[in-house]
């Protein structure tokens, strides 16, 4: 898995193309502000191991959260950052563990449109722990979240 983690003054969106024929047909549009934007990309190995994959992407969200003091989530499928890509259903099913974990830990947790390519607006300040990185590794034991 890879997490791009972005602290937002404002993060906007539109739907703008749908990739999944499986998905609804929406047009949504919406603004959150102050929210921590969580770009995940859960690759075809992550899927051997959803459970170990969710907890550490729960663990890596609330980390940033209160490192940029805020109780406001949003996730956010970006598959641009590998080449390998997990079965939507499977990416779908780590989305929905982890949104309804965070909001039982307390978190006003959001999800973009499943299935889209959306049209964004971006207001972040220059802070280094505005933007986190990480990448999950199956397996990895490692301290850090």
């Amino acid at each position: 898995m890879r997490l791009l983690m972005i602290y937002c003054e404002s993060f906007g969106y539109r739907t703008s193309m749908r990739t999944l024929d499986t998905v609804p047909e929406i047009d949504e549009k919406k603004v959150v502000e102050n929210v921590l934007v969580a770009f995940i990309h859960i690759e075809e190995k992550d899927a051997e191991n959803l459970s170990y994959v969710e907890t550490k992407l729960v663990k890596n969200i609330k980390w940033a959260a209160r490192k940029n003091e805020t109780e406001s989530v949003l996730l956010h499928s970006f598959t641009h950052l590998s080449e390998s890509k997990a079965d939507p259903e499977k990416t779908n099913q780590i989305f929905l563990g982890a949104k309804e974990r965070l909001e039982t830990a307390g978190y006003t947790t959001q999800m973009t449109p499943f299935g889209y390519f959306l049209d964004l607006e971006i207001r972040s300040a220059g802070n280094p722990l505005t933007r986190l990185y990480k990448e999950i590794q199956s397996g990895d034991n490692s301290e850090n979240p």
